[in-house]
């Protein structure tokens, strides 16, 4: 160890400006498999039965079958010249309370929208928040007696009002998109309360203000109290290796030779172009920065895992975490039930393919239609059950697939796609939907008041005291991160999670995971509700945070493996891989595909830094010793910067005082109210920083 410690250092001496050189050092270190991979040319056909017939230079078009709707997806579902430009599925309203003649609905609309306008633009109401809000309580009546007209009354006063643009409008309001499903916000929220000021915030951020985070009453939240003499396990010695695979973000309808710099949407596709409308980056074969993972991309990374892990048939992964996200990332106009099903059908089938242990996934926002949309329960008659068919399609798959049993699909029926289950190593894998905290799930703006209006964290605390109750171990498994700079969730919720990892944890939460950002990174939760985050002794639990194979936006394509000790389930290593995308343009299609290769090791990178030692499992308070070395040692935070973005020529450069602050602030906050407290504007790697300092 006394060797990889000297690498790891000099490869930190050597990153204070690049994070290329510890690349290149750090790959001598001690590495579970190969140090790189090179995808073979040649699209790998044996991964789907069938094919419908493609041109030669675009990417191939599996004639999927679904084993569980039992039936073939259609090729005009993914064709890349006929991209849709509407969403057919079924949309649904609440019931009216009066059964308005069309005349007497559209009177109504139009008296209306008068109102607001005189709201809008009169001087009786002082204040765009208390503006925003009136005009929600005006419109309320006409939402509950002609609910269906709603949709182009909102189309139609943002394109007056111009919150958007024309087209944008359209996308955000008609019915077949989001409009439907602000018709239910408006018609069960308190629009008048909290409920409203979330809502005219999410619309813009000039309205109202970010509402805090509520007061939270924790009496009778918790079935027992936590034990006085709760431990943590010991360490067995044996180990496991365990793959973390995040945000696949499959674009069956990438294209070939089309515009990779497009001026918006989702690039690589034949219905975009370029600021100028001329072809200024021709799509390669796997892959650009501004677009999502074609088929060549991602079967390449997904070939690369068992050399560069060292598993397969004969040394197989223990398991495999997926922490969401399938689905590319469309406006909502080109997306469906049908498409999302494609989706998921199609990368379960490339996993079971090609990855050699049971993979355990969650939902991500963008898998589910409308994109990020789940309905609570609690919603009436079919309104609350919107989402249903998606929970039956998942549930079933991975219960085909072998990888969840029959109780646990049924669970993930009834509880929004998450489930429980013990896996053959003796781990309760814990999974939960994190739509319902998601800041673009519009329906959680319906009684924010409660943290729990689904459920969905009641199922958690369930399952934990359970498992408490048993002596077992558990993994927590979800898409959005419940912190970091706050700006993903919506604070209850987050803070409700927060005080259940601080009750069950370290003695039965051992980690978490999750995706959504496509970003290396790590949190670390808190004892006592992160009131005291500068020592050491408080840290209870980590937070991990997967990279994504998907490139989008200005990252690198990655993925990664920890080493688990199968007595505490801690981790003990952790492996990082990527393909250089910046790269894919440089080698010969007809010769070779895209090179994965070993990016760096967890212990080797940050154990030595922070004079960790060489035999301690990377917990939580591994993580607050190497915040407090970047406190120290502003390359160490230059080199978590590099990481953050799996090595991309894109990253923006992490060299200011407010730069490593904010990094180490967004590592210690497990929630929202702390994230916030954070100096924003450095969180994402994604495009240049905007903060200050």
């Amino acid at each position: 160890m006394l060797t990889f410690s000297f690498l790891a250092l000099t490869a930190l001496t050597l990153t204070q400006f690049s994070g290329q050189a510890s690349i290149q050092v750090l790959a001598q270190a001690s590495i579970p498999g190969s140090s790189s991979f090179v995808a073979p040319p040649a699209f790998p056909t044996s991964a789907f039965p069938t094919y419908y017939q493609a041109a030669p230079t675009q990417e191939p078009q599996p004639a999927l079958y679904d084993p569980v709707l039992k039936k073939t997806y259609p090729l005009n579902l993914t064709d890349p010249n006929k991209i849709p430009s509407n969403d057919p599925d079924p949309v649904y309203f609440p019931k009216p309370l009066a059964n308005l003649s069309d005349t007497e609905a559209e009177t109504l609309i139009n008296d209306t929208i008068s109102q607001i306008a005189e709201i809008i633009v009169g001087d009786n109401i002082a204040g765009n928040c208390s503006k925003c809000v009136a005009a929600l309580q005006v419109g309320k009546e006409a939402v509950l007696l002609a609910p269906s007209k709603i949709p182009e009354a909102l189309v139609s006063l943002c394109q007056t009002y111009k919150l958007h643009s024309k087209t944008t409008c359209e996308e955000d309001f008609e019915a077949s998109t989001f409009g439907a499903i602000l018709t239910q916000v408006l018609a069960f929220a308190d629009v008048g309360g909290l409920d409203g000021q979330y809502i005219c915030n999410s619309i813009s951020s000039t309205f109202c203000p970010a509402p805090a985070t509520s007061p939270l009453n924790t009496t009778g939240l918790f079935p027992k109290p936590k034990p006085a003499n709760a431990t943590v396990p010991q360490p067995s010695g044996k180990r496991v290796k365990v793959l973390h695979l995040s945000d696949f973000h499959l674009d069956p309808r990438y294209s070939v030779g089309s515009e990779g710099n497009c001026s918006s949407s989702l690039c690589c596709r034949t219905n975009v172009e370029s600021s100028s409308g001329q072809l200024l980056l021709p799509a390669s074969y796997y892959g650009e920065y501004l677009c999502d993972t074609p088929y060549d991309l991602g079967l390449a990374a997904l070939q690369a895992v068992g050399p560069l892990t060292g598993t397969g048939k004969n040394a197989s992964l223990g398991w495999v975490t997926y922490t969401g996200d399938l689905v590319s990332h469309d406006p909502q106009t080109q997306l469906s039930r049908a498409y999302t099903e494609y989706a998921e059908d199609s990368i379960y089938t490339m996993f079971k393919e090609y990855l050699s242990g049971p993979v355990f996934p969650v939902l991500g926002n963008h898998d589910s239609n409308p994109e990020a949309i789940d309905s609570p329960h609690n919603l009436p008659g079919p309104l609350g059950q919107q989402q249903s068919w998606n929970y039956d399609h998942v549930a079933a798959l991975w219960q085909n697939d072998g990888w969840i049993d029959a109780a646990a699909a049924q669970q993930a029926r009834t509880h929004y796609g998450a489930y429980s289950i013990k896996n053959h190593f003796g781990l309760r894998i814990i999974t939960f939907n994190t739509d319902f905290w998601y800041r673009s799930n519009y329906l959680n703006f319906i009684n924010t008041t409660d943290p729990d209006n689904s459920g969905m964290f009641s199922f958690i605390i369930d399952e934990l005291q359970a498992a408490e109750d048993a002596g077992e171990q558990v993994w927590i498994q979800g898409h959005v991160l419940s912190g970091w700079d706050g700006s993903n969730p919506i604070p209850n919720p987050s803070n409700l999670f927060y005080q259940i990892v601080d009750r069950y944890s370290p003695h039965v939460i051992r980690n978490i995971f999750f995706g959504h950002t496509h970003e290396d990174q790590v949190m670390i939760y808190y004892a006592n509700n992160g009131t005291t985050r500068n020592s050491s002794r408080s840290a209870l639990v980590s937070g991990w945070i997967g990279p994504s194979v998907t490139p989008l936006t200005n990252l690198n394509s990655g993925f990664r493996m920890y080493e688990v000790d199968t007595g505490n389930f801690d981790i003990y290593e952790a492996y990082t891989w990527y393909a250089d995308v910046h790269s894919f343009h440089s080698f010969n299609n007809s010769v070779t595909g895209p090179t994965y290769k070993f990016e760096y090791s967890t212990r080797d990178a940050y154990g030595p830094p922070s004079g960790w030692p060489a035999d301690a499992p990377l917990n939580a308070t591994f993580w607050h010793g190497v915040t407090e070395a970047m406190q120290a040692n502003r390359s160490l935070v230059e080199l978590f910067n590099t990481y953050q973005g799996k090595s991309s020529v894109q990253s923006p450069n992490c060299t200011s005082d407010a730069c490593a602050e904010a990094k180490v602030c967004y590592i210690r906050s497990g929630s929202v109210p702390l994230g916030r407290e954070c100096p924003q504007g450095f969180a994402s790697v994604q495009s240049p920083y905007t903060g200050s300092g």
